[in-house]
């Protein structure tokens, strides 16, 4: 697949499928990758394995290519799979290699959590991993003090697809969309449906999602109200929603992974609790608001 078609992918739905744990907590493949085909046959236009919503970072390496095979299989090649890679340069490096070689079609590298990583040097990590990647790389760029110039030269960079743009510095990407070249990479919105409209005002295309893991009509229903500029649709879908996305930010987002796994759950498909330091469950009066939104849908 090309980078044009990954760029062409990316201005649909990234859904991020969650990570199936047996009663031993440990990865169970089989129940993985029946929520990567489900996402898959929702019609979602690009698949991410092992984004945030899998618990990236509560994965060792060897659960995270575990995570990779389920979404492979699971997804069939129906669309493209997009392989969640970071921490250290040389282990991104090797993750995109190992990603490549079980068929994935593209990478997204997760920002680095380095307490002294300065932005420029960011920067430098995502060009060099794309660089070093084998297959197309998405960026994701979830820290502030990043200027115009960054953001076009990230996204000038011949193997860097898209930019997974998750800050709410709508000035920076408003600038930087209009500065950087047309042709180079996608900017998408990295805060999901809710924050969508705003990102397309200012130029972005595609959002991310976690929804799709429960309720992919509605995402569906947002993009193509957005394709069509018609943001007062959008609206009213949002509506919808808003107190699964409300729900997922408590605990300063502690909650983000948990609300989606127990919809999930709750919908018929046991997939575990959250790893810590996640929130593993939600709290009762919690549920109770989950279980009546989900049956009001």
């Amino acid at each position: 697949m090309t980078i044009d078609m990954i760029k062409s992918a990316l201005k649909g739905i990234s859904g991020v499928p969650v990570t199936a744990y047996d009663a031993a907590g440990e990865v169970e493949p089989r129940v993985t990758a029946e929520v990567y085909s489900r996402v898959a046959g929702a019609g979602i236009h690009n698949i991410v394995a092992a984004g945030n919503t899998g618990e990236f970072y509560a994965l060792t390496a060897a659960e995270i290519h575990q995570v990779y095979e389920a979404a492979v299989k699971g997804v069939d090649g129906r669309t493209p799979v997009t392989a969640a890679i970071g921490r250290s340069l040389r282990e991104a490096a090797e993750m995109a290699r190992s990603a490549s070689a079980m068929g994935a079609t593209a990478v997204m590298s997760h920002q680095p959590v380095d307490p002294f990583a300065a932005p420029h040097a960011q920067i430098d990590y995502f060009r060099t991993l794309a660089d070093l990647s084998p297959l197309p790389l998405v960026a994701y760029v979830r820290a502030d003090g990043f200027s115009v110039d960054d953001m076009v030269r990230l996204a000038g960079h011949p193997n860097i697809a898209g930019i997974k743009f998750a800050t709410t510095d709508l000035m920076l990407l408003s600038r930087a969309i209009a500065a950087a070249d047309p042709q180079g990479a996608v900017f998408v919105c990295g805060l999901a449906e809710s924050w969508a409209p705003a990102f397309a005002a200012v130029g972005a295309r595609g959002f991310t999602s976690g929804l799709v893991n429960v309720a992919p009509q509605f995402s569906l229903a947002v993009l193509e109200a957005l394709q069509r500029n018609d943001f007062a649709a959008a609206r009213a879908i949002l509506a919808k929603i808003e107190l699964f996305e409300r729900l997922r930010t408590k605990y300063r987002n502690g909650a983000n992974v948990t609300v989606v796994k127990e919809a999930v759950t709750i919908a018929g498909l046991e997939v575990g609790p959250v790893r810590l330091p996640g929130l593993p469950r939600l709290d009762p009066e919690d549920r109770r608001a989950l279980e009546t939104l989900l049956a009001s849908w």
